[in-house]
């Protein structure tokens, strides 16, 4: 048994139950005791640490994790210098990326970025935020804000730079987005001499493969089902095919076994057009895995 580890961190907070069920689909249980920031893994060649997704970059970058999961967000915020792996399109509440939004009032006279012109912007990502208006040449003041950002404007700030997944917080906090920053995904980094440890290199790509594979799975479904050659140009012609499907011979000349993979919300409709192109047999399976 390898004595090496790999230092793995799991972000903190609100994309910690999604990174944990993402590592189980993948074939990793972690278990994360509500008080330890050291989660148990059964695997032994990984140590995880629990890290907040704003930290993670730079302790990866600076050596204290070997790899770990954070948004692009936070790796622009701090500018750190890490391995980009892959990038993994989960959040918490939906496989879709988040967005940095800058927003104000419904019933304020703002209308564009440049309006804010010696005003105040109140939000976490501060050194991200300061480089976009400077960019742009907008005199504005950035305030960190440690929470609760949406309620800020009008009294403590002019506007807010924050993330919103579906707009549905800013909506009912009566805010208007006047401009996208960012749109960020989890990364999957590493810290670059890590990274060039061939052990820990291939263990990384590993968890890069299985992750991915996790993610591919999501929303789709296998069928299975045994077609007569004479019909199998019609049953073809229905299959959206992730690739090309798979076809084997069955025991019988006339007959052939046709395997693929479908996104599944295209189940209902297309198993009944298979039925009248011929198709028989046919068996729906999940997927917990997808390696493209």
């Amino acid at each position: 048994m390898s004595q090496q580890k790999l230092r793995l961190g799991i972000p903190k907070g609100s994309l910690q139950d999604a990174t944990i069920a993402l590592f189980e689909r993948a074939g990793w249980r972690i278990f994360a005791n509500g008080r330890s920031y050291f989660p148990t893994i059964d695997d032994d060649d990984i140590e995880c640490m629990l890290v907040r997704a704003q930290e993670m970059a730079r302790y990866v970058e600076h050596g204290a994790l070997d790899a770990g999961l954070t948004g692009n967000d936070w790796i622009l915020e701090n500018q750190s210098d890490v391995e980009r792996i892959t990038s993994l399109t989960y959040s918490k509440q939906s496989r879709n990326a988040v967005k940095w939004v800058l927003a104000v009032p419904e019933d304020s006279p703002f209308q564009r970025p440049e309006d804010l012109a010696g005003r105040i912007i109140a939000t976490e990502l501060v050194e991200y935020t300061k480089r976009y208006f400077a960019e742009k040449n907008i005199p504005v003041k950035v305030e960190f804000s440690w929470g609760a950002t949406e309620v800020k404007p009008p009294t403590l700030a002019d506007a807010i730079v924050e993330v919103t997944e579906t707009g549905s917080s800013l909506r009912a906090n009566r805010l208007r987005i006047i401009e996208t920053l960012m749109e960020s995904e989890t990364q999957l980094i590493a810290n670059r001499s890590a990274f060039a440890d061939e052990w820990k290199r291939r263990k990384i790509e590993n968890v890069s493969l299985m992750l991915n594979a996790a993610i591919a799975a999501q929303g789709r479904v296998g069928l299975m089902m045994n077609v007569m050659k004479t019909d199998l140009t019609d049953v073809l012609r229905v299959l959206p095919a992730l690739n090309f499907p798979t076809i084997s011979q069955l025991s019988d000349s006339e007959w052939v076994a046709l395997n693929t993979i479908l996104d599944e919300r295209t189940v209902r409709d297309v198993i009944p057009r298979l039925k009248e192109a011929g198709a028989t047999g046919i068996v729906e399976y999940p997927l917990s895995k997808v390696v493209l």
